[in-house]
């Protein structure tokens, strides 16, 4: 892209190869074997997403984050429910790294977790967000019974999945899969994404 600044980059053991790169208009974005992770075209994706969440007929006070990444739904999470505790997990210390350096992301207030999303202990959340991508394949764990009985207690949960080329079957089958968990399941697709918004 005309004007892409190279920032840094680093190779990390969970992403692959990461990159920081700066695009006029686009800011500052993160992008992991080549697919943007935080920053730039993800925070549009996020922005469009958040847009669609129903009124709940509660307050949302506590938000977690799987997959915090380098802060971009944090970001917007918290422009959206200023008084909100925010939770993110992230098993990548150098996403979290690059995010505080070039996204702001020790801004937000955020309780920040460098962990296993396996081995966290879920506390009680208004609003679950699942964004776990490893460059640009979901793990598989994270569509497996225990994990989708865990998460389908929380009164909101929003779910993002990659939805173009041969990625598209395999996201079709899961949200099929999501409604046997949840009552209600929205699905809003945003650029190469599908989102789908869960409640019980």
């Amino acid at each position: 892209m005309l004007g892409t600044k190279v920032l840094e980059e680093r190779n990390s053991k969970y992403n692959g190869h990461l990159r920081v790169l700066h695009t006029w208009g686009m800011g500052n974005y993160i992008q992991s074997n080549g697919l943007t992770q935080s920053g730039g075209i993800v925070e549009t994706i996020w922005k469009s997403t958040l847009r669609q969440i129903p009124n709940p007929k509660f307050q949302i006070q506590n938000c977690l984050i799987l997959g915090l990444g380098g802060g971009t739904l944090a970001k917007l999470l918290r422009k959206k429910y200023p008084n909100a505790t925010i939770t993110g997990v992230e098993i990548d210390p150098i996403m979290i790294e690059l995010g505080k350096k070039y996204l702001s992301l020790d801004k937000y207030n955020i309780d920040i977790k460098i962990e296993d999303t396996n081995k966290f202990k879920f506390g009680k959340y208004d609003l679950v967000v699942v964004d776990m991508y490893s460059g640009d394949n979901f793990p598989k764990e994270f569509e497996s019974h225990s994990f989708l009985e865990k998460i389908s207690k929380f009164p909101l949960v929003i779910i993002n999945r990659l939805y173009y080329g041969e990625k598209r079957p395999d996201t079709v089958r899961f949200g099929k899969k999501l409604e046997k968990y949840f009552k209600k399941v929205d699905w809003f697709y945003p650029e190469a994404n599908l989102m789908f918004i869960c409640q019980p």
